[in-house]
């Protein structure tokens, strides 16, 4: 599989280093409680189909990339910087 670094252009797979799905970066209010909590830290939905992964560019710019990809097929549909995807979430909850 070869993902598209915002970066550094289109990559190996190996370079990279899967974290998760990309909801960590939606993370709950510290006041949120502790179901919020629970949900966040220990539920994951493990879909076949489009998905939106973290990844972290180990082995090139250290970049964090929101994949987002087929996981049937491993074709990668769209990559995105994570601080920008993560701006996006900010700004949209305003």
């Amino acid at each position: 599989m070869r993902i598209k670094c915002p970066l550094c252009g289109e990559r190996d797979r190996r370079e990279f280093y899967y974290v998760g799905d990309a909801v960590l970066l939606e993370r709950p209010d510290p006041e949120a409680g502790d179901h919020a909590w629970d949900t966040y830290l220990h539920l994951r939905d493990n879909p076949a189909g489009v998905t939106r992964d973290l990844w972290y560019h180990e082995a090139g710019c250290a970049a964090w990339v929101v994949v987002t990809r087929n996981t049937v097929t491993h074709e990668v549909l769209k990559t995105e910087l994570a601080e920008k995807r993560r701006r996006k979430l900010v700004e949209g909850a305003s």
